[in-house]
């Protein structure tokens, strides 16, 4: 049986491993691919895209998953523990992290080229570390609760999951601010990334 708590948090983990590699091919591609200067779109677009992950998964994602679900799993598999402290500690630096990137991306943009390497640096460790976060939940936390959590334990974490807006889901009506940061982030990312030219 699939639960609905499940669902959510594998979608969930799916549209940011999408949005965590378009930033990496972004990355990767520059502010002028082929000599022709994007500096302004490049830059923009990066910042559309950290706000998304410094918005919807700090705020959103994580407090279900450090409020209700850890403390069950860790409840019924204290073997687990020493992962959910790991996943905990992740949680923690995770803002930080995101509003360090924003910082080093500013300094990329405003004061030129010296600045790159430090911002390219920091967000490959970021995404990294983001994308072997998720692969540690799904492969150690969310088969000890599909194994081990109750009837109840799924109907209280399956209501409290139901509740997210992910903005890149088409499972339920987005969130008309954050539609408007999707479509900035499509509009304006050049291809492959998005439909911008």
């Amino acid at each position: 049986m699939t639960h609905e708590a499940l669902r959510v948090i594998r979608e969930e983990h799916s549209t940011l491993a999408a949005m965590l590699q378009s930033l990496m091919q972004l990355v990767r591609r520059g502010p002028s691919p082929d000599g022709a200067d994007d500096s302004a779109r490049f830059f923009d677009v990066l910042r559309a895209m950290l706000f998304y992950i410094d918005e919807f998964p700090e705020k959103h994602h994580h407090p279900k998953e450090s409020d209700l679900l850890f403390p069950r799993v860790a409840r019924v598999a204290p073997h687990a523990m020493a992962t959910i402290d790991q996943l905990e500690r992740d949680h923690m630096q995770g803002e930080g992290r995101v509003r360090e990137l924003m910082h080093l991306l500013m300094a990329w943009e405003l004061l030129g080229d010296g600045r790159k390497t430090a911002f390219i640096d920091e967000v490959t460790r970021y995404v990294d570390f983001y994308l072997e976060h998720m692969r540690l939940e799904e492969t150690a936390i969310l088969p000890e609760a599909e194994r081990l959590l109750t009837e109840a334990d799924w109907h209280a974490l399956n209501a409290a999951f139901a509740t997210n807006q992910n903005p890149l889901s088409g499972r339920i009506p987005r969130d008309p601010a954050f539609d408007r940061l999707f479509t900035h982030i499509v509009m304006k990312a050049p291809a492959p990334v998005g439909l911008g030219s």
